[in-house]
């Protein structure tokens, strides 16, 4: 079994990180993973929260709004939505999010008054965006 996985983080304005890792925790959409060397093949949709990445020059967090995932066992790319890395996640740019997801849930209660569908999706983004700043230590507020 090798001891790190390839990891690429990829944004549309650029990319993030590619590293070697030992693990890469992700927000899928079914619910939270760790990907490792070796994993079987694997793509899923990610939900807003918190990559975690473990290499052997240490561990880094990135912010993600969305995206896909693709996992093998040589690597683990990820498409986000949007991505900042945690240390550069503001206040600021934090609140921009979460306004953001509130005025989709917004639009989405306007436009869709008798499908609950894409209003559930909407308030299901924001509760996420709430539970990142409650994660990293910032207010939606």
């Amino acid at each position: 079994m090798a001891e790190t996985v390839q990891f690429d983080l990829v944004s549309p304005e650029r990319l993030l990180a590619s590293v070697a890792a030992r693990e890469v925790q992700i927000p899928g959409a079914e619910g939270n993973m760790t990907a490792m060397p070796d994993h079987s093949p694997l793509i899923t949709t990610l939900r807003p929260g918190i990559v975690r990445v473990s290499g052997p020059k240490g561990d880094a967090e990135y912010v993600v709004t969305g995206g896909f995932a693709e996992i093998n066992g040589e690597s683990i790319s990820i498409l986000a939505e949007r991505a900042v890395a945690r240390e550069d996640m503001t206040q600021d740019a934090y609140k921009a999010m979460v306004d953001e997801a509130t005025d989709r849930l917004a639009n989405a209660q306007e436009t869709y008054v008798n499908e609950p569908g894409p209003v559930d999706e909407a308030a299901k983004l924001l509760s996420d965006m709430v539970a990142i700043g409650d994660h990293i230590g910032l207010s939606a507020n």
